[in-house]
């Protein structure tokens, strides 16, 4: 990985979603802009933020994805992650382990 981009692997393939109700929701429906969840399998070396297994949140609509080995990753700039979940945040008291 090179400069400041991070490649993650998403939390779960696109398709049929359950709404919390119950309601079954086709991949195909357009829902409002979401920001999805992905884990980070590599950094850049100017990455300042972010490490290797941290959860990212990122609009899905600024990636590019890439194949590597059959499998299919994301890579994003480290600034177009909106927020970081990360254990060695969340021991610090009070904290939510979050980034924003």
């Amino acid at each position: 990985m090179l400069h400041d981009r991070v490649l993650v692997r998403t939390d779960g393939p696109e398709g049929d979603r359950r709404s919390t109700g119950g309601i079954l929701i086709p991949a195909t429906a357009e829902l409002s802009k979401r920001c999805a969840w992905a884990k980070v399998v590599a950094i850049g070396q100017n990455v300042r933020s972010i490490e290797p297994g941290d959860r990212v949140l990122y609009d899905p609509e600024d990636r590019s994805e890439v194949e590597v080995r059959g499998e299919l990753y994301v890579l994003l700039r480290e600034r177009d992650v909106h927020a970081v979940a990360a254990e060695r945040v969340g021991d610090a008291t009070g904290s939510t382990g979050l980034y924003l």
